[in-house]
């Protein structure tokens, strides 16, 4: 883990990856997941994506040697973050279900909670839509 003072930066668009580690570079960031190569790569992006700043970092193996475990990466955030990726990620295996037909859309698991307002997926705010968009980033969800 990573300490030092928190640096604020505000994104409006795609966080590259530069600007991530410049982000976290004096944060304390911690994992969020552990994942195989390529979908650590595709969460990230996607975070990324989400102007959520994120890093990657070599996983552990278990330790055994030869084993052959592929190589893993874990995903690294700021504890006020884990949230919005936590969303992210629910999203991401939402959408799946729902496009591979393994669910319907009414089904609890994928259905948003009832009486509720789905968080932005961006910014986490869980509130009203103003003219189809967050009323705390302003992104466009409608």
């Amino acid at each position: 883990m990573r300490e030092g003072p928190r640096r604020s930066f505000d994104y409006h668009g795609r966080v590259q990856i530069e600007e991530a580690e410049g982000a976290l570079v004096d944060s304390e960031v911690i994992p969020c997941l552990q994942a195989p190569l390529l979908e650590a790569k595709e969460l990230r992006d996607a975070c990324l994506a989400a102007e959520i700043p994120v890093l990657l970092d070599r996983g552990d193996c278990c330790g055994k040697g030869g084993c052959g475990c592929p190589p893993k990466l874990q995903l690294l955030a700021r504890e006020e973050d884990l949230s919005r990726v936590m969303h992210l990620i629910h999203e991401r295996w939402r959408a799946l279900a729902l496009r591979e037909g393994t669910v319907q859309p009414g089904h609890p698991a994928v259905a948003p909670p009832s009486g509720e307002d789905p968080p932005c997926p961006a910014c986490g705010t869980a509130a009203p839509l103003v003219g189809g968009a967050c009323t705390d980033c302003g992104l466009q969800l409608e």
